[in-house]
């Protein structure tokens, strides 16, 4: 072999050995790896009327391109929003609920049996009505002649109205009215939730250290803003991995029909009290080892009896059958 192609091939060598050495070294520096898979179950410690000490907290599906927004059907099928509205059956059967999600995130019914939703489609921001297709409708799609902002969540009142949050604040529809917005001094709202008697609203604070709490009128205003749980997560500054160091992860949230209120951080599945006492944690999370933690974004009760727990995100749905149970009225 001629010394020019010796050498020709000597350097390609050394460039492709010098390329793996600069990707392994963006790998170990937190450069995008391949996504961890998620475990195919998680034991649950004992939560005091929540859940017995090594229930498996079980994986049903993954490989979704995203999980949100979950919500019982009547029967207790549960339906979670991706880029379809898909619906797991109380044998982890898993089909296509509605074709187009519409960048649907939150869901919830209202007492006529009509499926709303948060509809997050560039351009075309709104709350809507999903389903029935006979009754789809835009309720809302701007505030004060300006679009709403990357709509995240929402809660139903028994009245049919709307609390719901985009960047800019949490809003309320009531029915047959127009949108008001409730808070706008809690940066970057995400996840709500109201109390089974709704009197209470709780929504979450993703750059605080405490879980809000509101007084909820009888026309669905609010009042008197206060800390009602301190959070197990909190924010980590220069965390290497980047949803430590962004905030604390609050998503989503649920309750129960005593009262306790769950909530979808990154350390998993957090349960209060009703006094705001932390009760324990699911942990429901994987990949932290690896600087890329993969965590809740969402939950709600389902299945025929309401004492399944189901846990939507980073494109998997899990499942844990608890001693407590979800409010009869699944509106979200």
């Amino acid at each position: 072999m001629p010394f020019h192609t010796r050498a020709s091939m000597r350097r390609t060598c050394l460039v492709a050995v010098g390329v793996l050495i600069s990707t392994s070294a963006f790998a170990q520096r937190g450069g995008r790896q391949e996504e961890a898979p998620p475990p195919a179950s998680i034991t649950a410690p004992a939560i005091a009327g929540v859940v017995a000490a090594g229930t498996r907290i079980e994986l049903v599906k993954s490989g979704l391109q995203r999980t949100e927004g979950p919500v019982a059907m009547q029967d207790g099928s549960m339906l979670v929003s991706s880029t379809s509205i898909i619906k797991v059956d109380s044998s982890d059967n898993v089909s296509t609920f509605i074709e187009n999600s519409h960048g649907t995130n939150g869901m919830g019914w209202d007492g006529q049996g009509r499926l709303i939703s948060v509809q997050r489609e560039r351009g075309n921001e709104k709350v809507g009505v999903l389903y029935p297709a006979d009754k789809v409708t835009t309720l809302a799609d701007n505030y004060q002649g300006e679009p709403f902002n990357a709509l995240n969540d929402m809660a139903l009142d028994k009245r049919g109205g709307v609390y719901f949050t985009d960047t800019q604040g949490i809003y309320y529809l009531p029915p047959g009215g127009r949108v008001t917005r409730i808070i706008d001094e809690v940066p970057r709202p995400n996840g709500l939730v109201l109390s089974p008697d709704e009197k209470t609203l709780y929504v979450h604070n993703k750059d605080g250290v405490y879980m809000l709490a509101f007084d909820v009128a009888p026309n669905g205003t609010i009042s008197n803003r206060r800390n009602f749980a301190r959070y197990k997560s909190v924010r980590i500054p220069g965390h290497k991995d980047p949803s430590w160091d962004e905030d604390n992860g609050a998503d989503g949230m649920a309750v129960d029909s005593e009262g306790r209120v769950y909530a979808a951080t990154n350390a998993g599945v957090e349960v209060f009290s009703p006094r705001g006492e932390l009760l324990g944690v699911m942990p429901v999370q994987w990949a932290g080892e690896n600087g890329n933690i993969r965590k809740p974004q969402n939950l709600a009760f389902g299945g025929p009896d309401r004492k399944t727990l189901y846990i939507v995100g980073a494109g998997t749905v899990f499942k844990v059958r608890t001693l407590s149970q979800g409010p009869q009225r699944p509106t979200k």
